[in-house]
């Protein structure tokens, strides 16, 4: 089975955290904006099963993904899968108007700049973001692939990494989660 394995943290100064990255060996690419819009299952609360279902549109390209529920208490670690969508903005919002005739029900959307990366690990290739999140602020997020055979080696190489750069305490929300709770207040 794949595995997403993913820390994610508040950043005050997301500037220190590129450069001790980069010291470390870490490329940066170009910045990016994605927007995740997430759903709701007709049957059964995503909210409750610790799940997502979200469209995301990073310019021209569209992707659907399924996340399950995260699978321990310390890490962001959860099935994850992702299927590329034809490009354009029609289809994202056909998509969109699919899911709505199925039942699914708009919960919000997530906005973002994002700086993706990458860094060698500990013999890993780790991905790493640089997020600047509408209405919530900045975030640095670690990630790693996994199977079930090299799941525990994962969740340490990040744990190391993290420990490294002195990051922590770790944000186990969803920026979903996070965003509908800053609403509620």
């Amino acid at each position: 089975m794949h595995w997403e394995v993913e820390q994610k943290f508040r950043a005050d100064d997301l500037q220190a955290i590129r450069s001790a990255l980069a010291q470390l060996g870490a490329e940066f690419h170009a910045s990016l904006q994605q927007v995740d819009h997430y759903f709701n299952h007709p049957a059964r609360d995503f909210a409750r099963t610790d799940e997502a279902l979200r469209l995301r549109q990073i310019g021209e390209q569209n992707f659907i993904t399924y996340k399950g529920p995260k699978v321990d208490a310390a890490t962001k670690t959860r099935r994850e899968l992702e299927l590329p969508l034809p490009r354009g903005s029609n289809t994202y919002s056909q998509f969109t108007e699919l899911l709505t005739a199925l039942g699914f029900v708009s919960v919000a959307t997530v906005r973002k700049v994002r700086q993706p990366g990458s860094l060698s690990w500990s013999g890993q290739h780790v991905e790493l973001a640089l997020d600047e999140v509408q209405d919530l602020g900045s975030f640095v997020e670690l990630e790693l692939s996994a199977d079930d055979g090299t799941l525990d080696g994962a969740k340490a190489v990040l744990a190391d990494l993290c420990q490294r750069l002195g990051l922590g305490p770790a944000e186990r929300r969803s920026y979903l989660e996070l965003l509908l709770f800053s609403n509620s207040l």
